[in-house]
């Protein structure tokens, strides 16, 4: 009975990846046949098949070779979500590292800052950062939406408890041997914290790449959209269009995911196995 359960629940799960390969491989006119309920705007269901019709990579070939608007889109992602992700190794980890491993003025409060900026989804935070984008000129740029993407709290709550549990010992005895406070970073805490570090990035990768609030209120150029912009602008004549790039814009985040899996599996024991309130209260 369980076996079933779960099998169900992972067919549930699936069938969106299912509904979507299944839709790219669907001629122009059967995907707009089945979905005529939905784009005409009126009753009934829409229907869908299993298999298509007469299968078809005809959308893949417009994709490719008809809409570069898609291509300039993709590499938007590329440049959006690479930005982020080097942004955050420079200033998360050195971060995290201080919290981890320092007592300092103020520590337990602005940790507790740190808590509180990662719990609040973007909303709260947006007009605060539309203000500040605003006043340093970067409205309708990449910078936008890359900048408040770089303090990102979630990766230093991340690999912050990765660093915690690095012995005190260990770097007690470093220092003894007469290393200094970077050695003892770049030779102990790096490699010690790589699985936290590996994990919140994939993690970051995948909020970032699939981001799409962000750069609907900052970003106005349509060459500046990423390729979340691209899926709301579907019609019943590029649906299967819609659908193909669906499947591409997938590809980097299985691809991403699959490779960081062991090191996604541990962070995210990390970030739910410790109470964030009770963190917080330790640190003082």
């Amino acid at each position: 009975m369980l076996s079933f359960f779960l099998g169900a629940l992972a067919f549930v799960c699936c069938y969106p990846i299912i509904f979507l390969l299944t839709g790219a491989l669907m001629g122009q006119g059967e995907a707009a046949e089945n979905l005529r309920a939905i784009f005409a705007g009126g009753g009934g269901f829409a229907s869908w098949s299993w298999i298509p019709f007469q299968p078809t990579l005809r959308s893949y070939v417009e994709l490719i070779f008809d809409t570069p608007d898609f291509f300039v889109m993709f590499w938007s992602s590329m440049k959006i979500t690479v930005g982020i992700l080097l942004g955050q190794v420079l200033f998360s980890i050195p971060a995290a590292w201080g919290f981890a491993r320092y007592r300092f003025r103020f520590h337990r409060g602005l940790f507790f800052l740190y808590i509180v900026m990662m719990m609040m989804p973007f909303q709260v935070m947006m007009l605060s950062d539309y203000l500040v984008i605003r006043q340093m000129q970067l409205m309708n740029t990449m910078g936008a939406v890359i900048l408040p993407g770089i303090f990102s709290t979630l990766p230093v709550f991340i690999i912050c408890q990765f660093f915690r549990e690095i012995p005190e010992e260990l770097l007690e005895a470093a220092r003894i041997d007469g290393a200094g406070e970077g050695a003892i970073f770049f030779r102990i805490g790096l490699p010690l914290g790589k699985a936290g570090i590996i994990s919140a990035l994939v993690l970051q990768f995948l909020e970032c790449w699939n981001m799409l609030e962000q750069p609907m209120a900052f970003l106005k150029t349509p060459s500046l959209w990423p390729l979340s912009m691209f899926q709301p602008q579907i019609t019943s004549e590029t649906a299967g269009a819609a659908f193909a790039a669906s499947v591409f814009a997938l590809l980097p985040a299985i691809w991403v995911f699959l490779a960081g899996y062991d090191f996604l599996e541990q962070g995210i024991q990390a970030y739910y196995g410790n109470c964030p309130h009770e963190k917080a209260a330790q640190d003082g």
